[in-house]
Parts: C-alpha cells; sequence; structure tokens
C-alpha cells in the first residue's frame, strides 16, 4: 500500500541542502573571488580607456561633420555597453558569494533543486538550474 503524499511539503523548496566541505566552499569562494578582481581590473582599464578616448574626441572634434559626430556616438555607446556589462557581471559573482555566505550557492533560485556541477564550472554565478533557465529563455 503507497503511503499518502505529504501535503505540508508539496511544492516548498527542500529545506536541507547538501552541505558542502569548507575546504569545497573555500575552493569556490577563491575562485569566486578571483573571478570578481579580474572583472574589476578589466572593468577600470575599461572606464579608464573610455576616459581617454573621450577626451581625444574632444580636442579633436573640429571641423566634424553630422556622419563623424554619429560614428563617435555609436562608438561611445558601445564602450559604454562594454563597461556596463563588465558591472554587471561583477554584481553577479558578488551575488554567488552572497549566496556561498548564505548556504543558497550552487541550488537553484526558482526551484530549490541543486545547480549542476558542470554548469556551476562554465557559469560559476548561476542561480537557476539548467531546466528553469529553459524555461525562462523561452518566455
Amino acid at each position: 500500500m503507497a503511503k499518502p503524499a505529504d501535503t505540508r511539503t508539496a511544492g516548498r523548496k527542500p529545506m536541507a541542502k547538501a552541505t558542502r566541505s569548507v575546504a569545497e566552499t573555500e575552493k569556490i569562494r577563491a575562485a569566486l573571488a578571483a573571478r570578481r578582481d579580474e572583472l574589476r581590473s578589466e572593468y577600470d582599464q575599461t572606464l579608464s580607456e573610455i576616459t581617454e578616448l573621450q577626451r581625444d574626441r574632444l580636442t579633436d572634434s573640429a571641423g566634424d561633420d553630422q556622419a563623424d559626430t554619429g560614428t563617435k556616438t555609436f562608438e561611445r555607446e558601445q564602450e559604454i555597453s562594454l563597461a556596463n556589462s563588465i558591472r554587471e557581471r561583477i554584481t553577479q559573482v558578488e551575488r554567488a558569494l552572497e549566496r556561498l555566505d548564505e548556504g543558497g550557492y550552487g541550488w537553484c533560485e526558482r526551484c530549490g533543486d541543486p545547480i549542476p556541477v558542470e554548469r556551476l564550472a562554465a557559469f560559476p554565478s548561476a542561480t537557476l538550474c539548467v531546466k528553469c533557465k529553459q524555461l525562462e529563455e523561452r518566455r
């Protein structure tokens, strides 16, 4: 005879999550911190380059026609978009570090299932399992 389903826990995220060893957690933390530092360095470099390019454009804009001005504006927007993308990746890594501290790193924020190690290796700041990410991308 089959046991009746426990209706109190149906549809809830699992409360007890497997714990990592301290060594595993520190290895993950070190990798995430190194990635964050690498991205911050890249972000600072990008901002420095943008500032230098802006300075050059201001001093070299005499006699520009509309096409030149449009091209410079387009290039500036691309550079700013790149910097914003790097900043977003920094934020994702910082959020992953917070989840690691809270004990939620490696667990899907939507369904509560574990995120496969392969996915975390490829995208360490992943917050969704493959199934939930696919559902999100279909929307």
